[in-house]
Parts: structure tokens; C-alpha cells; sequence
């Protein structure tokens, strides 16, 4: 990723942090409590036209490390 688009999303994490702020506080409370690696983390949409859309995922030590990126808290690595 070149520079400019890493600014770019940086800019877009921090407008999505301030337009839904109960949701990267929800990742941090869960990272704290209840994300682990092989834990199972689902995501659910629901569509304008009530169309529910599903999919889940067992979380691995990288998937973990990338969310605390994006939300704020502390990598393995910091």
C-alpha cells in the first residue's frame, strides 16, 4: 500500500471511529474480555429490504493483531 492510501485510510478508520463510536468501543470491551485466538466471531447485515446476510469466522493471533490496529488498542508488536 502506498503511502498516500495508507493516509487515506487512516482518515476513513478515524471518520468510521467518530460516525459509530459505540463500535470500536464494543471491539475494545470484547478484546479485553472474550477475543482469543480460535474464538469465533460472527457479523451479521441486514440489508434496507430485510435481507439478513451471515458469516463467521474463528479468529487467528493475526485477525486479533489487525482489529487492535484498526480500533486502537495495543498490537503483539507494540
Amino acid at each position: 500500500m502506498n503511502p498516500i492510501d495508507m493516509l487515506q485510510l487512516g482518515a476513513k478508520v478515524q471518520t468510521f471511529k467518530e460516525q459509530h463510536p459505540r463500535f470500536p468501543a464494543f471491539i475494545k470491551k470484547v478484546g479485553k474480555e472474550a477475543v482469543a485466538e480460535g474464538a469465533i466471531m460472527e457479523v451479521k447485515i441486514t440489508s434496507v429490504e430485510g435481507q439478513d446476510y451471515v458469516t463467521n469466522l474463528r479468529l487467528t493471533a493475526d485477525d486479533i493483531d489487525l482489529l487492535r490496529m484498526i480500533f486502537g488498542g495495543k498490537s503483539d508488536d507494540n
